[in-house]
This record gives structure tokens, C-alpha cells and sequence, in this order.
């Protein structure tokens, strides 16, 4: 990638991979997080690239030489959407760059929840043993997944499970075009009820609006099965956690693996309730962070960034 003229300039917010930097180096004039400049992006950045800051509304007020905020990654509720929308401040993502990543985490977390791994590795490591003969998890092969979102991750999943499972797909997304996923075979839902008795595995892949807050609460967990797992790979509110504690400590369902949560990272003292029903594994929000994942997010958000900035 070339252009005529000086090299736009970039604000880097944040620490990013070694080899991201490089190329941006290629590309923009870069003012690095080590840059004492940084701290006056709003006073002089036209784009900026960040992957977990928030900007608020406040900081794109401030920012009157702002045209392009970079977001490493799919989601951009850190981002005032509403602010940058009245100032056209383009907002520029990296959808699909961190499909395949998330989906291997949904395996693994799908996994360690059908064989119990969390609560035999802590008892483990605590000293206590742990016989065979006092564990009793559940095969995956044949078994019936549920997605919701069919965008590139839940796209990502269903060919893995049914490549690695054979397992029949429901999939829920009233925003998806009718022929979304003609290479995949499954069973396509006007209703999230729909598909609830009939998956053994339900994963969630949509962002978290005002509509899709508690999206999976205690009336969803009353209609799914008593062997089911849930796995929340998107964002913390999309499932509400009072109702989950509660569906796990009755045998509503099965397990839960949960890379989201309402509180990031997941720490003990918010979270005890839940990891005590033993049938939990939460991780930090890792979906993304594979070596790979991240320097191709960022560079995808980078190579957006200029594209955008060279051809207006």
C-alpha cells in the first residue's frame, strides 16, 4: 500500500503487537503510546487506533480534528457511535478478522465444560484427589449445537462442530440475509424459543444492545435441556447471570463456559457464587488473543484506517 503525498498520521492508544506496529510504521506517521505526544490526540489526532479504551462522547467533543477511530476487533460498544455519527467519524472495525480464533475458544471452552475439566483440575490442584471413577462428563459426537448470530463466528463455529461432531445446527439472526449459510447445512429459526429443547450446546455471537441485554435469562433456561451447555463468547449482559446461577444450582442445565461477563476481568469476589456450582469455566475475554489474531486485527483495523484517509 502506497499513496502520493505525506504519510497520514495515526495516534496508536494503546500497545499493540511488535509486527502491527511495524507495518503501521510503513503506512502512517505513527505517534506511539510511549510518545509523550500521545496525550494530546485530542488536540491534534485526525485518526486514532484503539482495541479496549473507551472514547466517550466527551473525548469526540474534544477532538475537533478527529476523522477515523481504528477498533482492533468486532466490537465497538466502547465507542460513542451516537457522537462520532454527528461529526461523520468513521468508525472502522475489523469484522470476520477474529472469526476463526473465537470459534476454536468456543471448542475449547464447549470441551473443558462437557468433561468437567475446571472443577477436576481445581480439585487437583488443591490438594484433594480426584478418582475416574468420580467423574462422569458428556460425549460431543452427534450432539445437537444452537447458534445464535450467523455472522462470521457463528459461521466459524458451525463448521467446526459439524465437522469435528456431525452435529445437527439451529441457528437463530433475524438481521441475516434468507440465504446466509447455503453452505452449511441447518436449521435456520424465526425464534430463539424455537430451538431451545432441541440443542445441547447453545452459543451466543451477537452484540449487546438495549434488546439483546439478558437476551438468555430464566425463562430460556426453563425451555433448554437438563444436559445442555451455554457458551458466551460475544459480550457480559447478553446472558443474565442471577438466572444462570440459579438454572446451574437447580440442574436446570448442564454448564457453562463464558469467556464474557458482566465484569471484566472475572474476579472472586463477584463471581464465587457462580464458579462454586463447579460446573463453570470462565476465561478473560481471550477469544481474540491468539498471537496470530492479534496482529492480523490490528493490522486490518490499520490497513482500514488508510484506505479510508487516502481515497476521500
Amino acid at each position: 500500500m502506497g499513496s502520493i503525498g505525506p504519510a497520514p498520521s495515526i495516534y496508536l492508544l494503546e500497545e499493540f503487537p511488535p509486527a502491527a506496529v511495524e507495518h503501521c510504521q510503513k503506512l502512517f506517521h505513527t505517534i506511539l503510546p510511549t510518545d509523550p505526544e500521545v496525550k494530546n490526540w485530542r488536540e491534534n489526532a485526525t485518526a486514532i487506533l484503539v482495541r479496549e479504551l473507551i472514547i466517550s462522547a466527551d473525548d469526540i467533543a474534544q477532538a475537533k480534528n478527529l476523522r477515523a477511530i481504528g477498533k482492533q476487533g468486532v466490537g465497538i460498544d466502547i465507542i460513542d457511535q451516537d457522537a462520532c455519527a454527528k461529526r461523520n467519524i468513521a468508525i472502522l472495525n475489523t469484522p470476520g478478522a477474529n472469526a476463526q480464533s473465537v470459534a476454536e475458544l468456543v471448542l475449547s471452552l464447549t470441551m473443558a465444560v462437557a468433561r468437567q475439566l475446571r472443577s477436576i483440575v481445581v480439585k487437583q490442584a488443591a490438594n484433594q484427589e480426584v478418582r475416574k471413577e468420580h467423574c462422569s462428563g458428556t460425549i460431543l459426537q452427534g450432539k445437537t449445537i444452537g447458534i445464535i448470530g450467523m455472522g462470521n463466528i457463528g459461521l466459524a463455529v458451525g463448521r467446526i462442530f459439524r465437522g469435528a461432531f456431525g452435529s445437527p445446527i439451529y441457528a437463530y439472526d433475524p438481521f441475516a440475509p434468507k440465504d446466509a449459510w447455503s453452505d452449511l447445512e441447518h436449521m435456520r429459526v424465526d425464534n430463539v424459543e424455537d430451538m431451545l429443547p432441541h440443542v445441547d450446546v447453545l452459543t451466543l455471537h451477537l452484540p449487546l444492545t438495549p434488546k439483546t441485554r439478558d437476551f438468555i435469562s430464566a425463562p430460556q433456561f426453563q425451555l433448554m435441556k437438563k444436559n445442555a451447555i451455554l457458551i458466551n463468547a460475544a459480550r457480559g449482559g447478553i446472558v443474565n447471570e442471577a438466572a444462570l446461577v440459579q438454572a446451574l444450582d437447580n440442574g436446570t442445565i448442564y454448564g457453562a463456559g463464558l469467556d464474557c461477563h458482566d465484569e471484566e476481568p472475572p474476579i472472586l469476589q463477584k463471581y464465587e457464587e457462580l464458579w462454586a456450582t463447579g460446573r463453570v469455566i470462565s476465561t478473560p475475554h481471550i477469544g481474540a488473543t491468539t498471537r496470530e489474531t492479534q496482529v492480523h486485527t490490528a493490522t486490518t483495523a490499520m490497513n482500514r484506517v488508510y484506505e479510508y484517509l487516502t481515497t476521500l
